[in-house]
């Protein structure tokens, strides 16, 4: 890098500004040296490679800036009329002009009288943005050369050479020696293609490179590659940074967004992946080399898992108020949960918002992928009657009558103690057939301690309650804390108030007029071969039948309740990426 030969200077009119090659064709400078481009021809010549001559250019993309001196976007991307046998400028991670202790940094000029071009020395105030688009410089020290006119356009670089910014301004005042440069990540939001060259702290160099090489495919596929707002709501999660005002104009900018501004740095790989499958460009090349924390995940493995893939939509209490909810709907594909939408919003507004956004889930999915919809609610909404929710406004078949549907705990959901005990115990389940419907009848006078023994002792597999959770509730925690894969339930069981029950145990049936033990009895027989990883499938047949029953409401399995919880169909189980309180 000592010989630097990248530097350019530009002439456009009576304009003369520098330039840094990054590229064998294309130059940056600022737009204000160029903005005469359309009356005034544009030539640049390498100090350093005086033998290539005066080359013309033209200005192939430029920025938002628009005349006056605090206008941002100041960028032009010029393209010299052939490529040139020079070794482009090399880049440094953007925080590079900011990290403590701030280094010097330097910018080749061609002020007036030196068309040769000289030096001046300067280093970064803060990393602090400037309206969020500049960098301010100060002199390095207290004499040497002012940024003047001359200077706009000039890369700034490390002493090593490598670029980290380019010169914009100066102060305009002669005794005080300040400027402003353009860091690199400011630079790419007006050429993202720039955003392939300079290096990003956590991601790799090759996931970067696919990740551009793949929006060039885009770029010349007539088919176009989808939404770009929604590709970038798959890469960085439902409460990653939310979609700017207005959302992202094209994939580059999109992709831009990504590399720059989400923390996350497996959001390229993610964004990345998508944009591969959308295009059918196969599977990424093998990186053997990758770290493991940045390596893609693979698919479960579980010898026994069922080839379900979710739809989640997870319900949970916001902060913001009693009536205040989160509503997070995502679909989980080869092993990856993919975020299709996130909002707060009161209760009462909860079934429209899934309404809408559970068809946009499925469409996630593989082709021939089994979608199950599942429910992660808080406690309290577990007896919600979610299975009769209508798909959508326009059409009127229950939730329940279209999809395999279930709900879970949400607590239960997210405890790493559960996940790993109800993993074991469908070991055991994926080995036989059917599976002992273990009772808890309305009234029990079986102490919770007692149930919770018995569920252990018996390793079950199924629970069944003859009233619902708001009627049993102790019971009914005993079975959400005891790693019992399945629970069912009616909504609309016995209440445990209107008849006179047995005493015993709990596992007693109870006499013929109790509505609960009737449920019982019912779906023991029931699900007495169904296999349990099937029974979301057999539940949605249960569901249909009574629905097309002559009188729905009588039907044994009209609200019929499943909460099945396998593990293996979600891998991820960590924490949202912020808050969507904060």
């Amino acid at each position: 890098m000592r010989s630097a030969a990248w530097h350019a200077r530009i002439v456009c009119g009576h304009e003369v500004g520098a330039g840094f090659l990054v590229t064998g064709r294309r130059v940056l400078t600022c737009a204000h040296v160029v903005h005469r481009s359309d009356s005034a021809a544009v030539t640049v010549s390498f100090p350093h490679a005086r033998e290539l001559g005066e080359l013309s250019a033209s200005v192939v993309a430029r920025g938002d800036w628009a005349g006056a001196a605090t206008d941002p976007g100041d960028v032009a991307v010029l393209e010299l009329e052939r490529d040139v046998p020079l070794a482009p400028a090399g880049f440094a991670p953007p925080d590079s002009a900011y990290t403590e202790p701030y280094p010097k940094l330097i910018a080749y000029g061609f002020p007036e009288g030196y068309d040769e071009g000289t030096l001046a020395e300067y280093q970064a105030v803060s990393g602090q943005l400037i309206a969020d688009e500049w960098l301010e410089l100060v002199a390095w020290n207290g004499h040497g050369q002012p940024l003047v006119a001359g200077f706009s356009g000039a890369a700034a670089t490390l002493p090593d050479g490598r670029v980290v910014g380019m010169v914009t301004a100066a102060s305009g005042t002669p005794d005080v020696r300040k400027g402003r440069m353009l860091p690199l990540d400011v630079m790419a939001r007006y050429w993202p293609e720039l955003g392939e060259l300079v290096p990003t702290p956590g991601h790799r160099d090759d996931a970067r490179r696919e990740l551009y090489a793949l929006l060039r495919r885009a770029a010349d596929d007539s088919g176009g590659a989808g939404d770009p707002n929604r590709l970038y709501v798959d890469a960085v999660g439902a409460f990653g940074p939310p979609l700017p005002p207005g959302g992202f104009p094209s994939l580059w900018a999109a992709a831009g967004y990504v590399q720059w501004e989400v923390p996350d740095p497996a959001a390229v790989s993610r964004f990345a992946g998508r944009l591969r499958e959308l295009l059918g460009a196969g599977a990424a090349p093998p990186n053997p080399a990758a770290p493991p924390d940045l390596a893609t995940p693979a698919s479960p493995v579980d010898p026994g898992l069922s080839a379900w893939s979710p739809v989640v939509v997870e319900i949970d209490h916001s902060g913001a108020g009693p009536d205040q909810v989160t509503v997070e709907v995502s679909a989980y594909r080869d092993g990856r949960r993919r975020p299709v939408g996130a909002c707060r919003l009161p209760r009462a507004g909860v079934r429209a918002y899934v309404q809408n956004r559970i068809d946009e889930a499925v469409a996630h999915l593989a082709p021939d992928a089994d979608e199950l919809v599942t429910f992660v609610l808080p406690r309290e909404w577990l007896n919600e009657a979610v299975a009769h929710w209508e798909c959508s406004a326009d059409d009127s078949t229950p939730l329940g009558c279209a999809y395999p549907l279930v709900v879970t705990d949400r607590a239960r959901h997210h405890s790493g103690r559960l996940r790993h005990q109800l993993r074991k115990r469908w070991q055991k389940l994926d080995s036989g057939r059917g599976a002992e419907v273990h009772r808890v009848e309305c009234g029990s006078l079986e102490r919770p301690p007692s149930l919770r023994k018995r569920l252990w002792d018996g390793e079950a597999g199924l629970a069944g309650f003859a009233a619902p959770p708001t009627a049993a509730r102790k019971h009914f925690e005993v079975g959400l804390t005891v790693p019992v894969p399945v629970l069912l339930w009616s909504r609309a069981g016995c209440p445990g108030t209107e008849h006179r029950h047995r005493p015993g145990p709990g596992t007693a049936h109870q006499d013929p007029g109790c509505p609960g033990s009737a449920f019982l009895d019912q779906l023991s027989a029931s699900l007495a071969d169904v296999p349990p990883a099937e029974l979301p499938r057999h539940i949605l047949s249960l569901r249909l039948t009574a629905d097309a029953a002559d009188e729905p409401d009588l039907h044994w399995a009209r609200d019929l309740q499943l909460l099945w919880d396998d593990p293996r169909c979600f891998p991820e189980t960590t924490a949202s990426l912020r808050s969507p309180v904060a």
